[in-house]
């Protein structure tokens, strides 16, 4: 049980001083001309990952879950990976869809080997740390939820991008 809570909170704070850092780039770059798009669903996203952890928690504490430390290491690794990516955008790091114009996009980092690294570290978050507590069903039914999120977040994104030019 202390085990659930220890990660469940940990996550927890790394998305709040996430969110954090993220709401300052993205006041810079507004401030700076950037232009949002896709804000109707940014709520959803919101609800849906605070949801993720609460449910996973709660489940895991109701059913007195074992801990699969291998899948927690595993998240632990995208962790790892979910550095990499905020540190290589840097300043553009934002959990919202803001687009300086003119400004090329990024091709270093993980970025030379997939196209939305951010959304495919997170797509296997969700389902990693609800597998680490045995929670299958959370882990299937939140996957689902953001795979539907994010079709519509991609081709949002792919259209704000659409003009940008490469680095």
């Amino acid at each position: 049980m202390i085990a659930i809570l220890v990660v469940c909170g940990l996550v927890a704070l790394q998305r709040l001083l996430e969110l954090r850092y993220a709401d300052r780039n993205t006041r810079a770059l507004l401030a700076r001309g950037a232009v949002e798009t896709g804000a109707a669903h940014y709520p959803l996203f919101i609800l849906l990952h605070g949801g993720w952890l609460l449910v996973t928690a709660i489940v895991a504490l109701a059913t007195h879950a074992a801990t699969n430390w291998w899948l927690i290491g595993l998240f632990a690794v995208l962790q790892a990976a979910r550095i990499w990516v905020i540190a290589t955008l840097g300043p553009y790091w934002t959990t919202r869809l803001i687009s300086l114009p003119g400004t090329p996009l990024i091709r270093s980092g993980p970025f030379r080997f997939v196209r939305h690294p951010n959304y495919l570290v997170v797509t296997i978050e969700i389902a990693t740390l609800p597998l680490a507590f045995g929670e299958y069903l959370v882990a299937i039914g939140f996957t689902v939820l953001n795979a539907a999120l994010l079709a519509v977040r991609i081709r949002e994104e792919e259209r704000a991008l659409a003009n940008r030019p490469t680095g």
